[in-house]
Parts: structure tokens; sequence; C-alpha cells
């Protein structure tokens, strides 16, 4: 039911632009404020960092520390379960970098796109 909709959708979004086209000379009845031509370079942002992680465990490990004067060997298991959160994040956080540099799902860091771009500059003139 979904697809037939979308076709549907598809079809109403390409009769609205074959509207939109004047009768003559097949140009836009729509006229852009700036022109229809990328830019050579991109904005400088910062990559996001992940979430944190094994908070829970820290937490509760700290509450620990507090309630027993922080005294390591009566918290022997909240640390130890700090630990081997820590570990399987650091495991998880390695398999994720190495399918990243195969080449699955990666973006590029902007730096490195403007270096491309300079390069390669797009064309001056619109499509």
């Amino acid at each position: 039911m979904y697809l037939v909709m979308a076709m549907q959708g598809g079809t109403a979004l390409h009769e609205k632009v074959s509207r939109m086209l004047s009768r003559n000379h097949k140009k836009p009845l729509l006229k852009p404020n700036k022109p229809l031509v990328l830019k050579d370079e991109v904005a400088n942002r910062k990559i996001k960092k992940g979430e944190a992680t094994c908070v829970t465990e820290m937490s509760m490990m700290m509450a620990c520390w507090k309630q027993n004067n922080f005294v390591d060997a009566l918290c022997s298991n909240e640390m130890q379960s700090f630990y081997t959160c820590v570990e399987k994040a650091q495991i998880a956080m390695k398999d994720k970098s190495g399918q990243q540099a195969i080449g699955q799902g990666t973006r590029l860091l902007p730096k490195t796109v403007n270096t491309l771009l300079k390069k390669h500059p797009t064309l001056n003139r619109e499509i």
C-alpha cells in the first residue's frame, strides 16, 4: 500500500514540475535567488564525538567507593563490571574504525573535502 502511495506521490511531483515549466521555452517559471552552482568549499564543522559509554557502571562504582570510604577491596564487583564494560566498548570502537578504514559508511573530514575541491573545482555555470 505504501509503495502505491509513494508511486502516486512521485507521479504527482513529476506532474507538478512539468506544470512549473513554461510551455514556450521549457525554462522554469520560478527564478532562484542564488546561482545553482556548488561551492568550492564546505563548512569547517567539528565532527560529533560518540556518546559516553559505561556511565552506569562508573556511577555504581563511585557510589560504592563513597559508601565504603574509597576502599577498593570492598567494591571489587563494581570495579570489575566497569572494566569489562570499558573493554567491550574499546573492542566495539576498534571494530567500527576497522569498518571505516575499509570504506563502508565513512565521511571525509571537511579539511580533506576542501583540499579535494580546490584540486577539482566545480564548473561556474548553472546546470
